[in-house]
């Protein structure tokens, strides 16, 4: 059992981030600290309890902590952003967004690029940087680039004849490519000035801070003292820019870091995912081994078992050391075109990120056995009331001492419009998330969800039946997301195909909590009686809720557009693209004349036309 008291004895005097969690081990709230001791105990101290009603219920409900250092407050502030998106906990109010910390941006598309501060990152071809959580200094970088290089401010990337250039080229603070017909820009010139400022947003920062001192220096020795102070100004903003940022790495793919624990009792694998650029958790996983096995044996059959899983594998995994049959293993994980590399980091920023995955776990190995064995406690807990729930629907297991594998589903349509079902797998407290399904409805047309729910599985248990591997596995129970009527449409289905697979359903109160399970023959289990499976039939709700809904709003998204633009004569993806690259919005395109229209490079006077009286 997780013991509180022992745990935080043990924590570090570190920065870092805290996740609180309730006895069914989710993630009920998300904090970062400058010291993780110190922050962590407050909650746990009655003078602190007293200040809110809210952290009295959130101390209440901790059964276990976990934490993740890092390196500085700031790496903390990202991961903590990260963290908060990911699991939603219940008693975090704030929830960051992207936009909330600025990124600066190299246009490295355009003839000549610019260097910008931006609050979001498109993968557009440009280099992005950061993000920086200190926005002050990142004007001041900008600026700093801005007027000691002349760059190019402003976005304009054709320029007619009768072009005047703007008040920056005449006070000197830009080179004037605008104007080519007064005197040549050199180019090569300008992209040496390029490289110089992406190495230092790369962390290259000594090359730029020594040019800085000189020209402090010069101006000091000259007695030319606001010259000198704007120079230190600027030192002080490209040092407080070159603390890097480690959590949050700008690169268009996803990778994993993937490092092995290995003590005297217990051997553990941990994965760190790497999502869009930010490291976004931690996952652990047990690996049986013997005493000669080492940790690269233990990360290459983790890599062999645990990838083989995946459809999709992220490009890149980062490890500590070469693996055994390297190349073989990447020639393994490499798919249908998509090349997956096994990087083992030597400098820069993936380094970096290895490296605070690596004190992390050893932070965590600390407590790993503990968490072990409180996950299992858990898992226990939970098999014992779902077993109760097995014998009250009359289909007791033969074997208990597995997990109980709980298949769930949901329907999602906007009245009726691109109705979508949704299937999640639990074994016990796990998501199986390998096994999870999703079913577009094809035979009922309305907001029928009784008939989309027995589409759905009907086509699930049909291919089944047939053998198809990817469904052969079957639940132990099926908990509906609704009450009655959901369970009595599933058992039509299930019936007709003689399958013997017990369904509850998981009904609501007129608070949208989950209140109780519901059986086939009307009974009812108030789940206020059962708090352990009170939470575990909450999130399984949750789980297959979301799964549903995020489907529902991709494919509802993706046939709004086709409808809004696919369809007019002459409107291709291209020409939809540049129209929504220049208006930005459909409505935008709808209340646009023929001319604002034809001013879309590839848009015709004919096309301009067909689009205005389509819309009109």
């Amino acid at each position: 059992m997780f013991d509180i008291r022992e745990n935080l004895k043990k924590l570090p005097d570190t920065p870092g981030v805290y996740m609180h969690k309730d006895r069914l081990g989710q993630v009920i709230y998300v904090g970062k600290a400058v010291s993780l001791r110190s922050r962590v105990r407050q909650y746990f101290q009655k003078s602190y309890q007293s200040t809110s009603p809210k952290v009295r219920a959130l101390a209440a409900n901790i059964a276990e902590f976990e934490y993740i250092t890092c390196s500085s407050e700031m790496e903390a502030l990202i991961l903590e952003c990260n963290l908060i998106k990911k699991y939603m906990p219940k008693y975090n109010v704030l929830l960051r967004d992207d936009k909330t910390y600025p990124y600066i941006m190299v246009t490295t598309g355009e003839t000549y690029p610019r260097v910008v501060k931006t609050r979001r990152i498109r993968k557009d071809g440009n280099r992005y940087f950061g993000p920086y959580s200190d926005a002050g200094a990142v004007n001041e970088i900008v600026d700093l680039f801005n007027s000691t290089y002349a760059l190019k401010r402003c976005p304009a990337q054709k320029f007619p004849k009768s072009h005047r250039p703007c008040l920056n080229y005449f006070i000197g603070q830009c080179q004037g490519m605008c104007c080519p017909k007064d005197h040549e820009v050199n180019r090569e010139e300008y992209m040496k000035n390029i490289d110089e400022i992406m190495q230092f947003l790369s962390g290259k920062d000594k090359p730029l801070l020594r040019r800085l001192t000189d020209r402090m220096q010069a101006a000091s020795e000259t007695m030319n003292y606001e010259e000198a102070a704007r120079w230190r100004d600027a030192i002080r903003a490209v040092k407080a820019l070159s603390e890097t940022q480690r959590v949050t790495m700008i690169t268009d793919k996803d990778m994993d870091v993937v490092l092995a624990v290995k003590d005297e009792e217990r051997s553990f694998v941990v994965l760190f995912p790497v999502r869009d650029g930010k490291l976004s958790g931690r996952e652990t996983f047990q690996i049986q081994t013997d005493a000669e096995d080492t940790r690269r044996d233990m990360v290459a059959e983790f890599i062999k078992q645990y990838y083989s899983q995946w459809a999709v594998v992220p490009p890149e995994i980062l490890i500590e050391e070469e693996l055994p049959e390297h190349a073989l293993l990447e020639e393994f994980l490499s798919r249908e075109g998509r090349r997956v590399h096994l990087t083992v980091p030597r400098r820069g920023d993936k380094r970096a990120l290895l490296n605070l995955t690596r004190r992390d776990v050893a932070e965590m190995t600390k407590t790993l056995a503990v968490r072990a064995e409180t996950k299992r406690e858990r898992q226990d807990a939970v098999r014992l009331e779902m077993d109760a729930v097995l014998e009250a629907a009359g289909n007791p297991r033969q074997n208990r001492d597995e997990p109980v594998r709980v298949e769930s589903y949901d329907i999602s349509n906007t009245n009726g419009v691109d109705s979508v079902g949704a299937m999640v797998v639990f074994s016990g407290i796990d998501k199986i998330r390998r096994d999870y399904r999703r079913f577009k409805v094809r035979t009922v047309e309305g907001p029928d969800d009784y008939g989309s729910l027995q589409e759905i599985l009907y086509r699930r248990y049909k291919r089944a039946v047939d053998g198809d591997p990817g469904f052969i596995r079957l639940p132990d129970i099926i908990m509906m997301d609704g009450g009655l009527g959901q369970v009595h449409a599933a058992q039509t289905v299930l019936n007709a195909m003689k399958l013997n697979i017990p369904v509850v359903g998981m009904a609501k109160d007129d608070h949208h909590r989950t209140r109780a399970l519901v059986f086939g023959n009307g009974d009812e289990m108030d789940l206020r009686q059962h708090p352990v499976l009170f939470r575990y039939a909450g999130t399984v709700q949750e789980e297959v809720h979301r799964f549903a809904i995020d489907y529902h709003h991709q494919l509802h998204g993706k046939n709004s557009m086709h409808s809004a633009l696919d369809d007019i004569p002459g409107v291709g993806p291209k020409r939809r693209n540049e129209l929504l690259y220049h208006f930005k919005t459909i409505d935008a395109i709808r209340g646009a004349t023929e001319e604002e229209l034809s001013r879309v490079p590839s848009v015709t006077e004919q096309v301009a036309r067909n689009i205005y009286e389509y819309f009109h």
